[in-house]
C-alpha cells in the first residue's frame, strides 16, 4: 500500500512540476470536478448543453430537469423524435430520469454545484424560477433573457466584460445567499458583431448600424419543424431589435454602487431578419468613429485580440477569438459557423463606406457561441474564479 501511495504522490508532483515549467497561465490543471444540472434539458438549447457537456473536463451532468410533462421519463423517452442535434444523444444521459424543475428545486440544489438554465417559459416565471434556485444556494448560469437587465445580474461575454462577474457579491447581498446567484449570457445575435467592435473602442465608437440575418435555430426550429421558412425570409423577430440595441450598452457598462450602469455610447440601431439558414447568425455592420483608424490598424487589433478566456486557456475558449477572412465571399454560414468548434467569431469584407467610416460582415454560431457554448464558457470563467466554491 505504501508503495502505491508513494508512486501516486510522485506522479502528482511530477504533473504539477511539468505544468509549472510549461509557463502556462491557464486552468489546464484543474483537480476539482463540478456536478451540474440542466434545467430545460429537453428543448433545443438544453439538448445543445447535453452534447457540449458529454465529455467536459470540469463539468459532470448529474441532473436533467424539465417541465412536469417530461418528469419521471427517461431523457430518451422525454425527447423522443424531437432530438434536433446532428450528434447522437449522449449515451450516459439517455436513461437519466427527468426531474421536475419546478417542484424539485431543493433536492436538485442539494445534488449539484450549479445549474444551466434553458427553460421555455414566460419571463416573469423564469425570473422567479432562477431566483428560487439561487436562494436555494444553487448558482444559475442562464441562457434566458429574463434577467439580462436586472441591475445586479452580470450579462457576460467572457472575452469582453469578465469583470462584471464581480457584481455577484452585490446580488448575493440582495438575495441573502452565500453561494447562490444568477449569471446570464447575452443575446445570441450581438455575439456576432459586438466582439468585432470591442477591440475598436479605443478609437471612440460613435454610431453603429447592424442588420442581422438570423438562423431558424434561434427560434428553436429546424426546417422539418418549420417548413414555411424554406425559400423564405421574415423581416421581423419579436423584441430582437430592442435587445440588439440595448444589450451591448450593458456589456460595455460599468459597476457603480452595486449595479451595472449601461454605457452611454455608441448610438446603436439594428434591423433583425429571420433567414432560411439552419445555424449561424450573420451581421452586416456599419460604424463611425471619433478618431477614424486605418484599415491596417483595425485588422491588427482583430488579429491580436485576446480575452481572459484565452489567457486562462479555458476548455471551451477559441484560441483565435476573431478570424478575419480576406476572400470577398466570406464568411459564410455553411462554411464558417463551426470555426473553432463554433466558438470563434468570423469577420470579412472590411472596407470604407460612403455614409459611415467602415462596413464589414460578421458571423457566429448562434447555438454554440451565442447560446449554450457561450453559457458553458461563462461557467468555466466562474469556476476558474472560484464562484462555485
Amino acid at each position: 500500500m505504501m508503495n502505491r501511495f508513494a508512486t501516486g504522490f510522485f506522479n502528482i508532483c511530477k504533473i504539477l512540476y511539468e505544468w509549472l515549467l510549461s509557463g502556462r497561465s491557464g486552468m489546464e490543471f484543474v483537480m476539482k470536478q463540478y456536478n451540474v444540472g440542466i434545467l430545460g434539458a429537453t428543448g433545443m438549447v438544453g439538448q445543445r448543453f447535453a452534447t457540449l457537456l458529454e465529455n467536459h473536463p470540469w463539468f459532470n451532468v448529474k441532473v436533467l430537469a424539465a417541465s412536469p410533462r417530461s418528469a419521471g421519463k427517461t431523457y430518451e423517452e422525454a425527447v423522443g423524435s424531437r432530438w434536433a442535434m446532428t450528434t447522437p444523444m449522449p449515451e450516459s444521459m439517455k436513461n437519466m430520469i427527468i426531474r421536475d424543475l419546478n417542484t424539485d428545486i431543493e433536492a436538485i440544489a442539494a445534488e449539484v454545484d450549479f445549474v444551466f438554465c434553458a427553460v421555455d417559459m414566460k419571463k416573469d416565471e423564469i425570473k422567479a424560477l432562477e431566483e428560487a434556485y439561487a436562494k436555494a444556494e444553487c448558482p444559475v448560469v442562464s441562457n434566458n433573457s429574463a434577467h439580462r437587465f436586472t441591475p445586479d445580474v452580470p450579462m457576460v461575454v467572457p472575452e469582453i466584460n469578465p469583470e462584471h462577474i464581480e457584481i455577484i457579491e452585490s446580488q448575493r447581498a440582495r438575495l441573502g445567499t452565500k453561494r447562490g446567484f444568477v449569471a446570464v449570457k447575452s443575446n445570441c445575435s450581438i455575439q456576432s458583431y459586438v466582439p468585432a467592435l470591442h477591440p475598436l473602442k479605443k478609437f471612440g465608437l460613435k454610431n453603429v448600424l447592424a442588420c442581422t440575418y438570423q438562423a431558424i435555430s434561434g427560434a428553436g426550429k429546424t426546417f422539418e419543424t418549420w417548413p414555411e421558412m424554406v425559400d423564405n425570409l421574415i423581416p421581423f423577430i419579436g423584441g430582437e431589435e430592442e435587445k440588439s440595441e440595448q444589450e451591448p450598452l450593458k456589456v460595455w457598462g460599468t459597476i457603480e454602487n452595486g449595479e451595472i450602469v449601461k454605457a452611454s455610447s455608441p448610438s446603436i440601431t439594428t434591423q433583425c431578419l429571420r433567414v432560411p439558414v439552419s445555424d449561424g447568425h450573420t451581421a452586416a455592420v456599419f460604424v463611425s468613429f471619433e478618431q477614424k483608424p486605418s484599415k491596417e490598424e483595425i485588422l491588427k487589433l482583430w488579429e491580436e485580440f485576446k480575452g481572459v478566456p484565452q489567457e486562462l486557456e479555458l476548455p471551451s475558449a477559441p484560441k483565435q477569438f476573431i478570424h478575419y477572412f480576406t476572400e470577398d465571399n466570406r464568411p459564410q454560414a455553411n462554411l464558417d459557423r463551426n470555426l473553432e468548434k463554433g466558438m470563434a467569431v468570423s469577420v470579412g469584407r472590411l472596407r470604407e463606406d460612403t455614409q459611415y467610416d467602415y462596413k464589414f460582415v460578421c458571423l457566429s454560431h448562434n447555438t454554440l457561441r451565442g447560446a449554450a457554448g457561450g453559457a458553458v464558457l461563462l461557467a468555466e470563467l466562474l469556476a476558474a474564479k472560484g464562484y462555485f466554491d
